[in-house]
């Protein structure tokens, strides 16, 4: 239940820092250097560029500055792109939930988990979507349109072959290696759409109202998430639907998942001809003053990142940062599976995640007051305990889930508690998330501010996506099982326990390896928070020098 950190990893989703934002931080922070006397003459030419002349630059601010107004259908555009990012998103995070009600198991889920490792890995190729391009036809729309059509014809062979890839029968379940390398496919060519996206809204937007792109960026990829996830399973589910959305009731939904990814495919495809057709990219018009795109090389790029992680301070937070959820991860992604498993609706899982909207808008605006000082990991280290706690908090839910079910289903007081719970670890969960962001602006290298928080950004998420991986995995071999009702049968693998069955037995889970798992990593979790959790704070101690880039000394 975590978002991304979601791509959360809330089945998939996971927070990330947008390409302009990115920037128009380095951009700030730049200025702030400059005018507090601390980059002298060590401040490169783009960035010198950027400053030059702004005292001129700002008394005819008003003459120039476009406004939001004459820019509105290039924010809508790009609002509808990072929509369109979101809806595959979504939908890959909806098929473990899917495939739960199937009965597949965990090492099936930890399979399909490697879907969600392309946003935590698109630091690997985006600088060849930066570099290689078609200049008549657009650096941004050279990438972006293929990767779009691409998207849509994948949900196309979707549509037609997803039902039997679900297909679930005694004989064999979900084809799962399909399933992955399809959804792997969607997310990767999302990631690359994301490069893209985030790249061309430097340049669409004027330089007074760039900052509008990381808002359609967390706004855009948000609504498609829920439409493809949210809305997806509750318009999917028959008892949702005869319940407030008919009057007589059916055995299937207002939609399925092959007409839901037929017609996501039909928009894909439309939206992207128009794009490619009436979009012009370089648009030069009067009064509008554009961020200058980095033009820097691939090979260029792979060095300074190597040059980076080179360094031992951000090789240590690094290391820091691949470990610290590993406490986390049994909570965060198999919780939300067990109590699929455990009768709890699937669609009603997804629509919790409703009310949390305006908590997870409010969380980074008020913890953000707490992280503005020289210390935010401060923070991330007072918080840390708490979730760990909170992990526990939501074994004991599991374990009390059955005995709560009703032939109705479940009671209202049920789901408040759920809900007060996923709050609850909001709470926590955001105190440490926007620390750590707090933290890669305040170290990283202002001349290649960009590069620098993407990289730390990487390795969060992927710090949170192997541990998630590693928990579904163990999930089964941890799990112990007796087989009663046939003398001498066992249930230690699935050919025992489809034996146990044919005997008139059936297979009792003794020990859920789940609850083994939520022990392990909240012992680990301590003593990563009191071994490593003070090494990571101190690393707040080292002098900004410590975290500079050599290449640009």
């Amino acid at each position: 239940m975590e978002p991304s950190d979601s791509v959360t990893h809330k089945n998939g989703r996971q927070r990330k820092t947008t390409g302009a934002s990115l920037q128009i931080e380095t951009m700030d922070r730049t200025r702030r250097d400059r005018e507090m006397g601390g980059s002298g003459p060590d401040v490169d030419e783009e960035a010198e560029g950027l400053l030059q002349g702004s005292d001129s630059e700002d008394r005819i601010r008003a003459k120039v500055r476009p406004g939001l107004r004459k820019e509105l259908g290039n924010v809508l555009l790009l609002l509808f792109l990072y929509v369109l990012q979101g809806i595959p998103l979504g939908l890959a995070g909806s098929i473990p939930l899917i495939m739960q009600s199937k009965s597949v198991s965990y090492k099936d889920q930890a399979f399909f988990s490697f879907v969600f490792w392309p946003f935590s890995l698109k630091l690997l190729w985006a600088p060849l979507v930066d570099a290689l391009y078609f200049s008549r036809f657009g650096r941004r729309k050279s990438w972006l349109v293929p990767t779009q059509y691409l998207l849509g014809l994948f949900m196309l062979y979707l549509s037609v072959t997803v039902d039997s890839l679900l297909q679930s029968d005694g004989s064999h379940g979900p084809n799962v290696v399909t399933l992955t390398a399809v959804f792997f496919m969607l997310a990767f060519l999302a990631a690359t759409q994301d490069i893209a996206v985030d790249g061309w809204a430097l340049t669409m937007l004027s330089r007074e109202n760039v900052g509008y792109a990381s808002t359609c960026n967390s706004v855009g990829q948000t609504a498609g998430y829920f439409l493809g996830n949210v809305l997806f399973l509750a318009l999917e589910s028959a008892n949702f639907c005869n319940k407030y959305l008919r009057n007589e009731p059916k055995d299937t939904g207002i939609v399925t998942l092959a007409d839901f990814l037929f017609y996501g495919g039909v928009v894909f495809l439309i939206s992207t001809t128009l794009v490619a057709i009436f979009k012009r990219e370089s648009e030069h018009g009067q009064g509008k003053r554009r961020v200058q795109e980095e033009t820097q090389g691939v090979l260029e790029t792979y060095k300074l990142l190597f040059s980076i992680i080179k360094l031992p301070t951000v090789f240590s937070f690094c290391t820091l940062l691949l470990t610290a959820k590993v406490g986390f991860s049994a909570a965060d992604a198999v919780t939300g599976l067990k109590l699929v498993e455990a009768g709890v609706p699937k669609e009603q899982l997804a629509l919790l995640a409703v009310p949390m909207v305006p908590l997870q808008i409010l969380l980074p605006l008020i913890i953000s007051k707490y992280t503005a000082g020289p210390r935010p990991l401060d923070i991330f280290y007072k918080a840390f305990p708490f979730r760990l706690l909170i992990g526990l908090g939501y074994a004991l839910l599991v374990w009390w889930t059955p005995s709560v079910k009703q032939d109705g289903g479940f009671p209202v007081y049920y789901y408040a508690i759920v809900l007060l719970s996923y709050a609850i670890h909001q709470v926590a969960l955001y105190s440490m998330y926007v620390a750590c962001m707090a933290f890669h602006a305040k170290v990283s290298d202002p001349l290649i501010g960009g590069t620098y928080m993407t990289l730390l950004n990487t390795v969060t998420n992927l710090g949170g996506n192997w541990p998630s991986t590693v928990s579904l995995w163990l999930v089964d071999p941890l799990t112990s099982k007796k087989c009663q009702g046939a003398a001498g049968q066992s249930c230690g693998s699935l050919d025992e326990a489809a034996l146990c069955v044919k005997e008139g037995g059936v297979c009792v889970t003794s020990l859920d390896g789940y609850y083994v798992e939520s022990v392990v990593c909240v012992v680990i979790g301590l003593v990563w928070w009191v071994w490593l959790g003070k090494k990571m704070r101190r690393l707040q101690e080292e002098s900004p020098a410590a975290w500079r880039c050599k290449i640009n000394q």
